[in-house]
């Protein structure tokens, strides 16, 4: 990628906590991408082609996915270049141990560069108490609807999240996804020094 003072970044969303977590991720490793550069965001709405509410690690990562994808073919039909085109999804990760389902909240990026080299980023996980799982995975309730009548609140997506209602706000929705970003950049990074380096 030829050196710029501008780099642009298109990511799949309009909803403040994903574009919150972006620009805060930028903040963080922007520097490791390219040395005093100034990230200019640009978000869309674009679709995931996916559950609202994916129901695996694998579907979660799709949706990501395809949100990047899809950011590149608008952008290419509108003729606009972007440095980094950014999906962010939250899904689901079910699992069977000792006989006992565990459901996991997870938030994932993909990244995605103008030469169409991508990488994925997790943000960790967290368990979903029994009876909201319960309500997402068997009667097919959406998350944030799911969430709203578990906590008595309404729009927490677009607030603290999942995330913040079950961590009671020390980490919030826009944290996991700024771990996933974070996570999903850094492939790109310029400098492979050590890690006591600073950019």
């Amino acid at each position: 990628m030829p050196e710029a003072s501008t780099i642009r970044v298109a990511v799949g969303t309009l909803r403040a906590p994903k574009l919150n977590a972006l620009r805060s991720a930028l903040d963080a490793c922007g520097p490791w991408l390219q040395p005093n550069a100034a990230f200019e965001i640009a978000g869309f709405e674009v679709p995931s082609d996916v559950r609202s509410t994916p129901l695996s690690r694998l579907e979660t990562m799709q949706g990501a996915h395809n949100r990047a994808n899809a950011l590149r073919h608008s952008a290419h039909q509108r003729g606009e270049l972007f440095h980094y085109l950014v999906g962010l999804e939250g899904g689901l990760e079910i699992v069977t141990l000792d006989g006992e389902r565990r459901v996991f909240l997870e938030s994932w990026a993909y990244v995605v560069d103008a030469g169409g080299q991508g990488h994925y980023g997790q943000s960790g996980g967290i368990t979903l108490p029994d009876d909201l799982a319960r309500r997402v995975v068997v009667d097919g309730i959406d998350l944030s609807e799911a969430v709203d009548a578990f906590a008595g609140l309404r729009g927490i997506r677009d607030g603290l999240g999942a995330w913040g209602i079950l961590t009671r706000g020390l980490i919030t929705r826009e944290d996991a996804f700024r771990i996933a970003a974070i996570n999903a950049f850094s492939p790109f990074f310029k400098s492979r020094s050590t890690l006591a380096a600073t950019p």
